[in-house]
């Protein structure tokens, strides 16, 4: 009698926890199907997609102009020897295999495109197909009373308050009414007051002044 009893008892309580445990079953797999999916992503190199086009704070696109520091995805069709990633250097020069530096800086991505395509012509492919694109703009750079001077990496539709809250934001010394940017596209001008509204572009140098009252 007493054996019967323990038996029932067995019973009783498999079957209460047997719904509990087939109901915990899909989150183990769900849990293990995020940690699967946030394993292949951070894995995949941030560089392998190329960026957007330049779009301006109020929604334009602007022909993106190459700088030192750009990193370029160069792809020949049919050549994969002549494919891959290259960087501006400090010449402003692109230096590729085969046909050795080609100038980058300064100058929009199509001209640096047909100039590799007219350099290629000449007597090493017949009719080159190129395809070149920017996969890392070269950062910005914010000085002055921010909390955090320094270089950022540019972002699409960057304008000056926004690179003020990637320095960290404001100092209390800081003159917010006199704002000055040195513009990456005129290399030969003095800097300028702008806005908070202000685009921000690849290689500009934002100062913000200290206030003396």
């Amino acid at each position: 009698m007493f054996k019967r009893l323990i038996s029932l008892f067995v019973l009783f309580v498999l079957a209460i926890t047997a719904p509990s445990l087939s109901t915990a079953m899909p989150i183990n797999q769900t849990q293990r199907t995020y940690a699967s999916q946030a394993q292949s992503s951070a894995q995949t190199p941030q560089s392998a997609m190329p960026v957007q086009p330049m779009i301006l704070p109020n929604g334009s696109v602007q022909e993106y102009i190459l700088g030192v520091g750009d990193r370029i995805k160069m792809t020949v069709f049919g050549e994969a020897e002549l494919s891959g990633e290259y960087e501006v250097g400090s010449t402003g020069m692109v230096a590729l295999p085969l046909i050795g530096d080609i100038p980058a800086a300064g100058q929009p991505i199509r001209v640096f495109e047909a100039g590799v395509r007219a350099k290629l012509s000449q007597g090493y492919l017949v009719d080159p197909r190129v395809s070149a694109q920017v996969v890392n703009y070269r950062p910005f750079f914010i000085l002055g009373e921010v909390s955090k001077p320094g270089s950022y990496p540019y972002v699409n539709g960057m304008t000056v308050v926004n690179a003020v809250a990637l320095a960290g934001g404001y100092t209390y010394r800081a003159d917010k009414k006199d704002i000055r940017m040195k513009k990456a596209s005129e290399p030969g001008k003095a800097e300028v007051n702008v806005k908070e509204e202000e685009a921000v572009m690849p290689g500009d140098v934002i100062r913000v002044p200290e206030r003396f009252f």
